[in-house]
């Protein structure tokens, strides 16, 4: 027996209704990630006195353990259920905020408070997983099979959201309070938001026998691939597109990061049913070519105007690229291990965001 005859069906829901209390959980949950994202550099930097390398180290630990624990976060959501999943998750995160504070205790022993530090990072990351692998697989359960793509959309737009806003928000923080601010709300509002979690419905896993997790990475690893690849405009423009705005002369850089953002927001609010409606693999298709046209804006641009127009084209392909192959990763496992399948299709998103900004920068290096 193939491994999607095994899919059972579901009922059909009110989905804007079902998904946005599980957004709003997802939402306030990434809050705490994006507290930290402009802050933890000047932390590391500045505050304890560390290089550079101990600055690179405590950012990407925490991506690191996001990949690592990916397939452990699918297979507790398939089997325990996905509500328990987000449950350990924000309790995870919780955790890593009193580490954070734990490490401020030992700031006169910069090695000591920033190893401390790294296992606060590393427990967010697998927090992060068990989070939003676990609220996609909670929506899917929740919706049928019509509604995939719109709830693998919805679910990341909480989540982009929630950085977009964390970010400055987290620099108002560190500004008014130090580091000691951005620790106290990382461990607080995991904790406020398991008050949204405990009235929502619990969906109980299905019964049935489950492949293994390296079948489910044969059924998913040629959309995970494709996601993957799809991925490294998105790394290009983050990376790079400021730089490139200072190399030429150009003023407001961070106009590029707003068209970006404002263009993938639009594009999973107004085309997040796409995929459903006429396949993931065409909608990923067509958006990935958006993508690369979007590229070769920024590559001739000779105005910043260009640059921008590029990287909106850029943002608006990518974000349904994700959602698109997402469809076809869930359409090839059966609908007990679609929490795993989550988990390992996220993965590939994962190891491509994390190896392109250094391969994109040798190549830089190279050849402009």
């Amino acid at each position: 027996m193939s491994i999607a005859a095994l899919r059972e069906p579901t009922a059909s829901p009110r989905v804007a209704g079902d998904l946005l209390p599980i957004m709003g959980v997802v939402f306030v949950a990434f809050l705490v990630i994006g507290v930290a994202m402009p802050v933890l550099p000047l932390h590391v930097h500045d505050g304890l006195g560390l290089g550079t390398l101990a600055v690179g180290v405590v950012a990407g630990s925490q991506f690191g353990a996001s990949l690592i624990s990916r397939p452990w976060a699918g297979h507790f959501s398939d089997r325990r259920g996905a509500k328990r999943g987000v449950v350990v998750g924000l309790v995870a995160a919780a955790a890593s905020g009193l580490l954070y504070l734990l490490s401020l205790y030992f700031s006169e022993l910069p090695l000591a408070s920033v190893t401390i530090l790294l296992l606060g990072r590393g427990l967010l990351g697998a927090a992060e997983s068990f989070i939003i692998t676990a609220a996609v697989s909670w929506g899917l359960a929740l919706a049928d099979a019509r509604s995939t793509g719109k709830v693998i959309a919805w679910v990341g737009s909480a989540m982009f959201a929630a950085f977009a806003i964390g970010a400055p928000t987290g620099a108002a923080l560190y500004a008014a309070h130090g580091f000691a601010a951005i620790a106290i709300a990382t461990a607080a509002a995991p904790l406020m938001t398991l008050l949204l979690v405990v009235p929502l419905p619990t969906v109980a896993p299905i019964q049935h026998a489950r492949p293994s997790f390296t079948e489910v990475v044969g059924a998913v690893w040629v959309p995970g691939l494709g996601s993957a690849l799809g991925s490294v405009g998105f790394g290009a423009v983050t990376t790079f597109v400021a730089l490139l705005f200072a190399n030429r002369g150009w003023a407001n850089g961070w106009l590029a990061y707003t068209a970006y953002a404002t263009a993938f927001i639009l594009a999973r609010i107004c085309f997040s049913h796409l995929a459903d409606a006429i396949g993931g693999a065409k909608v990923a298709l067509a958006c990935a070519l958006i993508e690369a046209v979007g590229q070769i804006l920024i590559w001739l641009a000779v105005r910043p105007e260009m640059a921008l127009a590029g990287a909106a084209l850029t943002g608006f392909g990518f974000s349904l690229v994700y959602p698109g192959f997402g469809v076809e990763a869930v359409r090839r496992v059966p609908a007990q291990s679609r929490g795993m399948a989550m988990g390992a299709y996220t993965a590939f998103l994962d190891l491509a965001q994390g190896l392109a900004s250094p391969v994109l920068g040798l190549i830089a290096t190279e050849r402009g």
